[in-house]
């Protein structure tokens, strides 16, 4: 019988309707065309930053990365692991294993370009003017970073470590905006702990502000016990304990009304207001007419691109890939020695809806990180 496959699909007005269905780049749904591969997705992690994908995957494009065949649907994006099923493609073998960016399935149909040792770019035609850090896939025997030992930290950690890295390079470079302090929400969130831990190593410096982490009174003790904030409030202390100093907010949460209290609070001595996440994806709203400043979406993509850029304007890619390669190193060391993330595995399509509901609720706990496999 020809494998049918299964994908998760999420309604894109309503991301608690959501759906299983076959998976349209399965083999029975498509035959590949001349130059496609075919992926057979294995692994790939759940984490609050697919929820933020589905928040805001209208305005920043993430739907458009893996379309439905339904304008009212969306393909979740994920990142993870899978093989090279079958290929149409020179340079790609069947049997080789790639990291990348994958919708929530078990199949996914590419088209390879600019084909190399280390990997290759999706060069599919509907992916052509989306962010370019999203379409490459690394062949796992040739990427530095990719270890046995650690796959499901990377599966989890490494694209949420990535944004905190370059957020970290962006408020740094910028001088902290002349802030005192960083006030981050949703402090448990995977990719504000990546933050964090590296804005934790700049304390040596004079000008690195105090990091304070917003979060919810049942994850308070586990952020507390990483060591990168240096005070974590829960989100009914905060108002009457932050000090009136000048003040970066950095948003993980993208909760309209928490977003408002802050600007309101700080006024005058808000320095900077900074959208990263949406975790609290019910309570998304506006920025607009606020007091202070107006707040700034921060795209990832683009400071790796500023970046990338050769001396002087930038550091050049090979430099970049340098320095996030030596972060990855520390970040992940002090992962491990601290045990702060336990992985949970599971299999089965039911059982990725069911995470999915878990996590769009809030119901998974900040220590734990899904690894899900949709087959079988």
């Amino acid at each position: 019988m020809t494998e049918r496959g299964q994908r998760l699909f999420i309604a894109r007005g309503a991301l608690d309707q959501a759906r299983l269905g076959p998976d349209p780049d399965a083999p029975a749904q498509r035959v590949l065309a001349a130059g496609q591969v075919r992926l057979a997705v294995e692994r790939f992690s759940l984490t609050a930053n697919n929820i933020t994908y589905a928040a805001f995957g209208e305005a920043m494009k993430y739907w458009q990365f893996f379309p439905a065949g339904d304008a009212a649907m969306g393909c979740l994006p994920v990142w993870g692991f899978a093989t090279v099923q079958e290929s149409h493609a020179e340079g790609v073998t069947a049997g080789q294993r790639v990291w990348g960016y994958f919708p929530a399935g078990t199949h996914l149909v590419v088209a390879p370009a600019r084909v190399s040792a280390a990997g290759f770019v999706d060069g599919s035609a509907h992916r052509q003017e989306l962010a370019g850090v999203y379409n490459q896939y690394l062949f796992c025997d040739a990427d530095p970073a990719w270890s046995p030992s650690i796959e499901g930290l990377q599966a989890v950690l490494r694209p949420l470590f990535l944004t905190a890295f370059l957020l970290d390079d962006h408020l740094a470079d910028h001088a902290f905006f002349g802030a005192r302090q960083l006030l981050l929400s949703s402090a448990s969130s995977k990719t504000a702990l990546g933050t964090a831990h590296c804005l934790a190593q700049r304390r040596h410096q004079p000008e690195c502000p105090r990091i304070v982490g917003l979060t919810s009174a049942g994850n308070a003790e586990f952020v507390r016990s990483l060591g990168c904030y240096d005070e974590v409030l829960t989100y009914e202390q905060w108002p009457a304990k932050v000090a009136p100093v000048p003040t970066a907010y950095i948003d993980f949460a993208g909760d309209a009304r928490l977003r408002r209290r802050v600007h309101t609070q700080f006024a005058d001595t808000l320095m900077f207001s900074s959208s990263i996440g949406g975790t609290h994806w019910e309570a998304l709203g506006s920025g607009r007419d606020l007091p202070g400043p107006r707040p700034t979406l921060f795209f990832a993509p683009a400071q790796a691109k500023a970046r990338s850029a050769p001396p002087p304007e930038g550091w050049g890619s090979a430099e970049l890939q340098r320095r996030m390669g030596r972060a990855w190193a520390q970040f992940i060391d002090q992962v491990r020695q601290g045990g702060w993330v336990q992985t949970l595995e599971q299999r089965g399509a039911q059982a990725a809806l069911q995470a999915y509901a878990s996590m769009l609720g809030g119901r998974t706990p900040a220590r734990q990180a899904l690894l899900l496999d949709m087959r079988g």
